[in-house]
């Protein structure tokens, strides 16, 4: 009766309370009833009410079906899935086993090579700096590019603080590598190959398949950051030819705070765990699994087996209207990276003569990025674009749009009104802007030095 009682009023208090003001049902519910009437303020920025959210490569969503699938493991099924005495920690091992399959399932893998990590840092850790560890006697060497995750580049640069040689490739200007390149470079020591499937900040999709092929014809594991590539494109690990792969639960609309690593069995791969432990997940990551956030992540990815298709072509409506209606208002706007190579929720544009700071300042009634989440603190252009070959004026007025689920066409038809709107605001002031259009090629200008 106490937990029937306790239910009703969590269910009362959540319906009442936390979607009203939090979730995506924020933009159906009336504005007194989910801020302040003089607005929020936060971090000295005032603004009328919750802004749009188009940072989908950041982090989306809770759906709330995963939610409903998590929370009998916080309130009444909440056993330690390592215990093997009792009925709590038998139905939580149950619930954990599950989402391993559903995991597996939507990269074409066995359940048997996945292992819950806290995210995609994690995997990318244990995969570059594990197995370079294990293999350290005789592989000294190790490729990567130079647009991939922070935390991959990391992980290499601490590699080479231990004495390993690291090879970054470059990348076009439509952010692709050359596989040619890539060929030449492979060495007898090299121990790892490892590029993202999917750009976070451009959203350019490599050529895995033919990756994994070179890999393999060298007998070369390779590892690929699928944290942006997860459910929203096909992940196929056996075409791919992935001897690792990095996997995130809050990109694919499940919880923050839990990823994946496939590890493959055959040929198996090892690696050396970056931590010790009770010796959970095969001793790969020892510590107690969190079993409210693997079967939210094991259900995220089952919805997305469902609807990946549903959502592509819904997201690339959406993203050819964002698109389109800004050209259509304004000249001078650059889409940077491969428009044929390019997961679609993904838009990221520079514009033409205007400042970057003050343009993402403008338009904060739209939660969007200048880039990474992870190193948006930097004021510095973004290291990925500046790898594209992007002018430094142009890099720093990228604006990285994501689009998901739950956006709607009127989202969309706001964002771009409020970004015409600003961005015709700073180019009234600009008088370069106005040199350009007297048809002045500033380029050719000797500008004075004092």
């Amino acid at each position: 009766m106490a937990s029937k009682l306790l239910r009703q009023t969590l269910t009362k208090t959540y319906t009442t309370a936390v979607i009203r003001r939090f979730s995506t049902m924020a933009a159906v519910a009336s504005p007194s009833e989910y801020e302040d009437p003089t607005g929020i303020t936060m971090k000295g920025v005032k603004i009328s009410g919750r802004p749009l959210y188009l940072d989908m490569q950041a982090t989306t969503p809770v759906d709330p079906r995963v939610l409903d699938s998590m929370l009998p493991f916080y309130l009444s099924r909440y056993g330690n899935p390592h215990s093997r005495t009792h009925l709590y920690g038998w139905e939580s091992e149950t619930a954990v086993e599950t989402a391993r399959a559903q995991v597996a399932a939507l990269i074409g893998a066995s359940p048997k090579e996945i292992v819950f990590t806290s995210g995609a840092t994690e995997s990318n850790n244990i995969s570059i700096k594990g197995v370079m560890h294990f293999y350290k006697d005789k592989k000294r060497h190790v490729i990567t590019t130079q647009t991939e995750h922070k935390c991959v580049l990391d992980s290499c640069r601490h590699l080479q603080q231990e004495g390993f040689e690291v090879t970054y490739l470059p990348v076009g200007s439509d952010g692709l590598i050359d596989l040619d390149r890539l060929r030449k470079e492979i060495r007898p020591d090299t121990g790892l190959i490892s590029v993202m499937a999917v750009n976070n900040e451009i959203g350019v999709v490599q050529p895995v398949e033919e990756i994994g092929q070179i890999c393999k014809e060298f007998n070369v594991p390779f590892h690929t950051d699928a944290a942006q590539a997860l459910g929203k494109i096909k992940v196929d690990v056996e075409k791919w030819n992935v001897s690792l792969m990095s996997l995130s639960g809050h990109k694919i609309y499940g919880p923050k705070g839990v990823g994946a690593l496939y590890m493959r069995r055959r040929p198996r791969i090892r690696v050396e765990p970056q931590m010790n432990g009770g010796g959970q997940e095969r001793g790969i990551r020892s510590g107690t699994v969190p079993t409210p956030l693997v079967v939210g992540m094991g259900a995220a990815c089952e919805l997305a087996m469902r609807e990946m298709e549903y959502d592509e072509k819904r997201i690339k409506g959406l993203q050819e209207r964002l698109l389109n209606g800004i050209r259509e208002k304004i000249d001078g706007v650059l889409v940077n990276g491969s428009m044929d190579r390019r997961y679609v929720g993904n838009l990221n544009l520079s514009f033409a003569y205007v400042e970057g700071e003050s343009l993402l300042m403008g338009l904060k009634e739209v939660a969007v990025s200048s880039g990474s989440a992870c190193t948006s603190a930097s004021l510095e252009p973004s290291y990925v674009l500046r790898a594209l070959g992007v002018d430094e004026d142009m890099a720093h007025t990228s604006i990285r749009f994501g689009i998901g689920r739950f956006t709607t066409e009127e989202e969309i038809d706001r964002a771009v009104e409020l970004t015409v709107k600003q961005v015709e605001k700073l180019r009234e002031m600009s008088p370069l802007y106005e040199m350009v259009k007297e048809g002045i090629d500033i380029k050719q200008i000797q500008w004075a030095q004092h």
